[in-house]
């Protein structure tokens, strides 16, 4: 996948939201799965679309919430939507993250040595959502639309 493929793969899914992200259960590629909307008087009706980052050789996730916010948050209450009602920190119960920004990458020392070491094109992404900061690489993006009833 080219870069400018690769950017405008990213682009389709800003200011949406994330409900899943991490390794797939065989390890060796990372998923976020994006809840997307359209404005209802389109007709078009949400999906879940998973992006598969395949060959993922690296992969970063740090907190986006700020210190103050993270240590309003640290009560059990408020990972469940319903008992986090009235509460004041950070809802984790919501269960979703809206995605701000995800952009490509410079080529980097990263990059260059994977694509040496396998013999293959790396790429390097960077997520940031309302709750984390992610930054993968990794060789090949796979885009598929998630059955209706998924669930994670």
């Amino acid at each position: 996948m080219d870069t400018t493929a690769l950017a405008e793969a990213l682009d389709q899914i800003e200011d949406h939201a994330v409900v899943h992200h991490g390794y797939t259960d065989y390890q060796r590629d990372y998923e976020v799965v994006v809840h997307m909307t359209a404005d209802p008087r389109t007709g078009i009706p949400p999906a879940h679309l998973r992006y598969l980052f395949r060959y993922c050789v690296a992969a970063h996730c740090e907190t986006g919430l700020f210190p103050w916010l993270w240590q309003k948050s640290l009560d059990d209450r408020l990972i469940d939507h319903e008992t986090a009602d009235g509460l004041d920190g950070w809802v984790w119960g919501t269960k979703w993250a809206n995605l701000d920004k995800a952009r490509v990458l410079p080529e980097s020392d990263a990059t260059r040595r994977w694509a040496g070491e396998l013999g293959i094109d790396f790429h390097a992404v960077r997520i940031e959502t309302q709750v984390h900061d992610l930054s993968l690489v990794f060789s090949e993006l796979e885009i598929t639309e998630l059955p209706a009833d998924w669930q994670k």
